[in-house]
């Protein structure tokens, strides 16, 4: 349960089951990491949280027996209903061990394919083989994304009937209302006439920081005010920094490190343009926030992500890794006041209902309820 989209999207579900009157547990490995402990900021109250240890992120066949053993043997404890299942192994992992428990409906939401173009073709064949086998225990599927059904669809893991889009929920109020706090602006060292181009992600490897970086000279030698303002931390902090000050940019470049989930809205808040350039992303929640701000976004074709920047109306698109065409739509919204106050709004519009965690967690829980009343 690190501070990530995936981990939110499950947060929000949960809150509303609870709210429901619905018993509900999570069940969750270790959380470790640079990226922060979601429970330690938002979990919501009478939430029962059920820890397997030997439910770990990386692969470790030997722990991963140990997780299925685990739980199979919690599960058959517990009357449970339905088993909802988040992520890539814990999707495998408690599928097979829910199936194995005789649970009554085992579902899972896929946020983020396991398999994708920038990995090794042997890791790819094991991803989709596990997935083809969870698929086989699974009633439904969920996916955050119309393009991670088409993906899963194509490499055979299921049938496309087995699926249903739920778009990722959250809570867009406080993004809704957001707007310009002077006194972070000005903590942040954030100029008031700054044009401020947002980008929040983790600084990993496929979200795409590269691109901005190397976009970030042409940008600013046509827009001198300009002020990249980056949310998130990671491994690749240093890398970034190293190569933002061989180009002599350090003073366009603005750092907040991690962020509390709750105080994101002050960020996008001071936000003229988001820039979302992952190369590996099913539902890019940063966008759908930022576009719930009115801020315009600016990213590649990828995964989902035509499904939230519609070209021309809520933002631009990009081709993949092209760094020219960044730097280039950048420009245009820095300087193109009116055009991007018209994608903001459109954006705003676009996404209020669709992604309301509310909406997620009723379709959700009428799924459910349709699925448990199917013949076996």
């Amino acid at each position: 349960m690190i501070v990530g989209g995936a981990q939110e999207n499950t947060l929000f579900t949960l809150r509303g089951h609870l709210e429901h009157g619905h018993e509900t547990v999570l069940v969750t490995g270790p959380t470790s990491g640079p990226e922060g402990k979601l429970l330690e900021h938002d979990a919501p109250p009478g939430l029962e949280v059920v820890p397997i240890p030997a439910l770990v992120r990386e692969l470790n066949p030997l722990q991963d027996w140990c997780a299925y053993r685990a739980l199979k043997r919690y599960l058959r404890q517990r009357p449970f209903d339905v088993v909802h299942t988040h992520s890539s192994k814990a999707g495998v992992v408690g599928r097979l061990a829910a199936r194995a428990a005789g649970v009554p409906v085992v579902v899972h939401t896929v946020h983020g394919q396991a398999f994708h173009p920038y990995q090794a073709a042997w890791k790819n064949r094991i991803y989709i083989t596990a997935e083809r086998v969870a698929a086989k225990r699974s009633d439904r599927i969920y996916a955050v994304a119309q393009a991670m059904i088409d993906q899963c669809v194509a490499a055979g893991v299921a049938p496309a009937d087995r699926y249903r889009v739920v778009y990722s929920g959250m809570n867009l109020e406080p993004y809704l209302q957001a707007t310009r706090d002077a006194a972070l602006a000005s903590r942040l060292g954030i100029r008031d006439d700054a044009i401020v181009v947002g980008k929040i992600a983790r600084l990993f490897e496929l979200k795409g920081y590269e691109y901005l970086v190397e976009a970030a000279p042409q940008i600013v030698a046509q827009c001198p005010r300009i002020c990249f303002l980056i949310v998130g931390d990671g491994v690749l902090r240093p890398t970034l920094e190293r190569r933002i000050a061989e180009l002599g940019l350090q003073r366009h470049f603005v750092f907040a490190g991690l962020v509390p989930p709750g105080e994101i809205p002050r960020y996008t808040g001071l936000m003229d343009v988001l820039v979302h350039l992952s190369l590996r992303e099913g539902l890019p929640r940063t966008i759908v926030q930022a576009l719930a701000s009115a801020v315009p976004a600016i990213g590649f074709p990828l995964d989902g992500t035509p499904e939230v920047i519609l070209d021309g109306r809520t933002g631009l698109l990009c081709p993949t890794g092209d760094t020219a065409a960044v730097a280039a739509a950048v420009i245009r919204l820095a300087n193109d006041r009116e055009l991007a106050r018209r994608l903001g709004a459109a954006g705003r519009e676009h996404v209020r209902l669709r992604w309301d965690w509310h909406t997620m967690v009723d379709a959700l829980e009428a799924d459910y309820a349709t699925l448990l009343a199917a013949p076996r």
